[in-house]
């Protein structure tokens, strides 16, 4: 079975990004397009990036997660460090994060190291959760086979029996990895596939590098 894809085609022609209008810090342009992602465009997860890791079988593997903080230090998501993904950051914590906005014709590749945040940082974005999701933290363990999906569901009503009325604390295999940068690109689609490619490079004196790139 083949099918061939050679004539897709679409010219890119809703944006520029020149050298002579980025800011000197690439987190202050990445709110600046998130913010505009987000009001101007159909987008319906602007937080929505791939998260890419070395697993322990030395192949790259990508998946969606939910961008849910950044700050001037990094980027947040919430998983379980236990999962494929968290035991391939906890052997090696370099990865790489990208945002694909289509409709705004813009992707940004970050590449980083991660770093577990705060237990008390965890806790206070795991109480602020729906309920439903507390209690799917504690029924899956994540990346793990599971005989069918009633298995899931039998469990889930059990938890759903022992803590109804109570508080449901974050279980320790649960929480944040905040990914500190050392290199963004941010690349706005262009005609004739001359895309505009500005790439940020952390130096030793915490300087931001600022290059065009070659699309």
């Amino acid at each position: 079975m083949e099918k061939d894809l050679s004539n897709y085609r679409k010219s890119y022609e809703k944006g520029e990004l020149l050298l002579d209008n980025v800011p000197d810090n690439p987190i202050e342009l990445f709110r600046n397009w998130f913010v505009e992602v987000e009001s101007n465009f159909d987008v319906e997860e602007p937080n929505a990036m791939t998260v890419s890791s070395i697993g322990l079988d030395g192949y790259p593997k990508s998946r969606v997660v939910l961008l849910k903080k950044y700050t001037h230090e990094g980027f947040i998501f919430y998983t379980n460090y236990n999962s494929e993904k968290g035991k391939a950051i906890a052997e090696n914590p370099h990865v790489c994060l990208s945002f694909f906005w289509h409709s705004a014709e813009r992707q940004i590749i970050i590449k980083g190291k991660a770093e577990k945040i705060a237990e008390n940082l965890s806790d206070g974005y795991f109480e602020s959760r729906p309920r439903g999701s507390q209690l799917g933290a504690l029924v899956s363990n994540q990346s793990e086979v599971v005989k069918n999906r009633e298995e899931l569901e039998s469990k889930l009503k059990d938890l759903e029996l022992e803590y109804e009325g109570k508080e449901i604390e974050r279980p320790k295999h649960w929480g944040g990895y905040i990914i500190k940068p050392v290199e963004l690109e941010f690349w706005q689609g262009r005609p004739n596939r001359l895309h505009d490619r500005i790439r940020y490079k952390l130096q030793e004196d915490f300087d931001w590098k600022i290059e065009r790139l070659a699309p």
